[in-house]
């Protein structure tokens, strides 16, 4: 029987429709659509069926395809396949579409009933005609998008705030963070035995004693551990006396109170992040997610550890905001590149000294960084933190006070910015910026209490502080202020412990018993994708009697393109389409030693006082007699300029290829080719490393064009297979005028030296850097991280070409690092002749040194 015009008009009311053609055009786009907290569907009509594509939670079963019977398709494959998919959705078989591994939306049928039937009995009856949910009703789904006036904003803002039950449970930390919120994944991150599960339990405990539901999903402790940590922190009990099942009676009343509290526990060996978000919906008033904890290490019994964290912090933070409840994810490092990558909207990193009671949490927020800092003190015999009383307000001047800080932490620039800031930061005068005020008091603690670890981490941020200013009260205290902020700024705060004798440090040898584990400052690290090494003013075009304009040469160079190039990203468009699976990754950097080689991390002091960690390595006997070739490549990243395949247009998602198109650019998902070559490192470098479940891997243009090469030339027994890909017409010469200007500049400048030269260096990368600033307050004339990654992956791949040329021609390559620099195992002082001596672009710089002895790098 035909449907009605009215029933026609119902059953699509506040959906997009689209036919199949324009549904596999979109496919990525309408997926999008579909995920969120403001999730919509859509209708796709094929030769006279329809179907749904619908959120996942209209249909709970495709949450865990596998458990329940469904099929499941990519997305790359469902476009070649869409109609057929529809055709078996309009039928009753839903169909599962998926993102790698991960399910993100499902084909339901419109005009009639889901005759599949999900192992799952409670999601089968929720099952009905169209993509509804019978026990889980939104209807606001299908509404169209809601746009709110400022003024509704602050009335939201104003009337919600943090709801009751919502809190830490700890007054200094709820005061520095504003309590819990909703929508929020909140990430703590504490090395073991510093306490970091116990935030989750306290904000648990807070919130059950109020009669709000919490759902605590322990990956790491068991229920046993959680109960007893639990009972300890509530009635002040010995944690591990609770061991031993013995309790006194204040524990037993305890105990009562707490059988009937609405905690759900989830401690199965197998808990993933998937598994967390399918159970919270089922949990009735959940008022708050506690996941403890997230694994630095991979463990093969643990699925929330190892290379799986991002992913999985990306659907702890989807939870929060379509539950619309707090997540508390733990995390068992506070390493900065590990939290970086989780990508959480709030992160307290704590920190405890080594024979200290007082806990330092350092909050920061995803767009602006350190916000604040508090402390706690540490009672673990109780399983508990507690707050720690302040003390009065000094009414005395630093002068008067005395330091009180020791001379043997930190630098004289240090102790004297700290002592100058006592008044403000002691409470007795008022008048300094909040950001000034919590950082100025973290150096005070770090110096007093001796911790090391966050005196180095604070020197950054203060030194940035001072070159920013900071607006004083016109007063003594603020006039010294001032003169100590101007002093650190001119001076270079090295180490955080007492600094070795100046032979030492100039004599550019590792120190005699230096500790090589600590945790050195070293900025030449490889920076992670919240880090663009850019500081306010970078953006700013040169002057016209600079020594190397780069900005304005660049955005010249790309202004006068025949090929209308796009230099920026629309806001809006950047968390769709490719720009989220683009990150630094995909530089393909080798940072690859030969295994036969051993490599140790040792402390050096540079001439300049800077504290940094460098490579040793020791060859074994069986190389020969011989010495260490260092290879110094000039240029590496103008030189990449010269010819570097990059779209200068906008990016279209193609999809899944039969083969590279070298008329084509842009991003490409693949599988790591098997690479068997002996004494050179793989052709994508740390990439291979980067994979997803299924052991692929997004890579640009210059990472495919060298895999062809390989295969062509015999290298690689498998052409390579590309998954997914989103590319535009392809660009060689973009930034060759950048490059010409570059070469031409550096052939004057390298003759000169000083600061010419310096600064000459400083402009070009800031202008290769701008390609893609990190933070919205940087106003570059550019966004695009293709360019940058391309150009980037050109360095690496042109430097991983050179070296795996001279390893053919019987040279030793003993290591090969970042996009610049190769050494080799040399018999005499003969670098391979396969590298061309010089200052220029395209040669390089040999220097050579005897096994085990330090590598220099930099100003070294």
């Amino acid at each position: 029987m035909s449907q009605s015009p009215q029933d026609e008009t119902a059953k699509t009311a506040g959906r997009a429709v689209k036919n199949v053609s324009e549904a596999r055009e979109e496919l990525h786009a309408l997926v999008k659509l579909a995920e969120g907290s403001d999730a919509r569907s859509t209708v796709i009509r094929n030769r006279g069926v329809r179907a749904l594509l619908a959120p996942l939670d209209h249909f709970p079963a495709a949450r865990r395809p596998d458990a329940n019977g469904l099929p499941t398709h990519s997305l790359g494959s469902a476009q070649k396949e869409l109609g057929d998919l529809i055709a078996l959705a309009a039928q009753g078989h839903p169909q599962v579409l998926r993102r790698y591994a991960t399910p993100v939306a499902v084909l339901l049928p419109l005009d009639g009933p889901i005759t599949s039937t999900p192992s799952d009995p409670a999601v089968a009856d929720a099952a009905t005609a169209g993509g509804a949910v019978n026990t889980q009703p939104n209807p606001t789904r299908e509404r169209s998008r809601r746009l709110a006036t400022l003024g509704d904003a602050i009335g939201d803002v104003l009337s919600t705030g943090s709801q009751a039950g919502l809190s830490f449970g700890l007054a200094g930390l709820d005061e520095v963070t504003g309590g819990l919120h909703p929508g929020r994944l909140v990430l703590v991150a504490a090395e073991p035995q510093v306490g970091g599960s116990l935030i989750g339990l306290a904000a648990a405990r807070t919130a059950l004693a109020r009669g709000a539901r919490v759902l605590y999903a322990a990956s790491g402790p068991s229920s046993a551990d959680i109960t007893r940590r639990i009972i300890a922190a509530e009635a002040g009990g010995d944690y591990a006396r609770l061991k031993t099942g013995v309790l006194t009676e204040d524990e037993k009343q305890v105990v009562e109170r707490l059988r009937h509290a609405p905690l759900l526990i989830d401690d199965g060996s197998d808990l993933t992040a998937e598994a967390i978000a399918d159970t919270a919906p089922l949990a009735d008033n959940l008022a708050l997610v506690v996941v403890d904890r997230l694994q630095r290490a991979r463990n093969p019994r643990l699925p929330l550890s190892g290379e799986h964290l991002p992913e999985a912090s990306q659907i702890l933070r989807e939870l929060a905001r379509t539950q619309q409840v707090p997540v508390i994810a733990v995390l068992d490092t506070d390493d900065p590149a590990i939290v970086n990558l989780l990508d959480a909207d709030v992160i307290l990193t704590l920190a405890t000294a080594p024979g200290q009671q007082v806990t330092t949490v350092t909050v920061a927020e995803r767009d602006l960084g350190i916000i604040a800092s508090t402390s706690l003190r540490a009672d673990l015999a109780h399983a508990r933190f507690l707050d720690i009383t302040p003390a009065p307000p000094a009414t005395t001047t630093a002068a008067e006070a005395g330091s009180g800080l020791p001379d043997s932490v930190g630098t004289a620039a240090d102790r004297e910015l700290a002592d100058a800031a006592l008044p403000f930061t002691s409470g007795a005068v008022k008048g300094l910026p909040a950001e000034a005020y919590h950082l100025l008091s973290a150096l005070r603690t770090a110096l007093a209490g001796g911790q090391v670890k966050d005196l180095d981490e604070l020197h950054t941020q203060l030194k940035a502080l001072a070159a920013t200013g900071v607006q004083t009260p016109d007063s003594a205290e603020g006039r010294r202020l001032t003169a100590a902020l101007h002093a650190y700024n001119a001076a270079a705060p090295v180490a955080a412990t007492t600094q070795p004798p100046a032979a030492a440090a100039a004599s550019g040898t590792p120190l005699a018993g230096a500790d090589t584990t600590a945790e050195d400052e070293d900025e030449d690290d490889a920076a992670r994708d919240d880090d663009d090494g850019l500081v306010p003013g970078d953006e700013e075009e040169e002057p016209e009697d600079a020594v190397f304009p780069g900005l304005k040469i660049l955005k010249d160079a790309v202004a006068r393109s025949k090929m209308h190039p796009i230099p920026v990203i629309r806001t809006e468009d950047r968390e769709g389409g490719p720009w989220p699976l683009i990150s630094e990754d995909m530089s393909g950097e080798p940072k690859w030693v030969h295994p036969d080689v051993t490599s140790t991390r040792v402390a050096h002091i540079r001439d300049n006082g800077k504290r940094v960690r460098r490579d040793q390595l020791d060859v074994p006997l069986s190389f020969g007699d011989g010495l260490m070739c260092l290879i110094d490549r000039n240029g590496s990243f103008p030189s990449a300029c010269s010819a570097v395949p990059l779209a200068p247009n906008k990016l279209l998602h193609t999809g899944p290829l039969t083969a590279f198109d070298k008329g084509q650019a842009g991003i490409y998902l693949i599988d790591i080719p098997e690479w068997n070559f002996p004494g050179m490192p793989h052709p994508l470098g740390q990439l291979i490393d980067r994979t997803d479940d299924q052991g692929r891997v997004w890579v640009t243009t210059p990472h495919i064009k060298q895999l062809e090469r390989l295969h062509r030339d015999g290298h690689l027994t498998e052409r390579v297979t590309i998954h997914d890909s989103w590319t535009g017409r392809a660009n060689e010469s973009l930034f060759k005028p950048f490059y010409t200007a570059a070469r031409e500049a550096r052939a004057d400048l390298v003759q000169v030296g000083g600061e010419p030269y310096k600064n000459y260096k400083t402009r070009l990368s800031i202008a290769l850097r701008l390609l893609w600033p990190k933070r919205q307050e940087q106003r570059s004339p550019f966004w695009r991280p293709d360019w940058r990654m391309s150009m980037v992956a050109e360095a690496s791949v042109r430097h991983w070409m050179a070296a795996f040329k001279a390893v053919q021609e019987g040279h030793t390559l003993i290591a090969l690092r970042n996009v610049d620099a190769a050494i080799f195992w040399t018999p005499d002082q003969t670098p391979p002749d396969t590298y061309r001596i010089g200052t220029g672009f395209g040669e390089v710089k040999a220097k050579f040194l005897q096994a085990g002895e330090f590598i220099p790098e930099g100003d070294d």
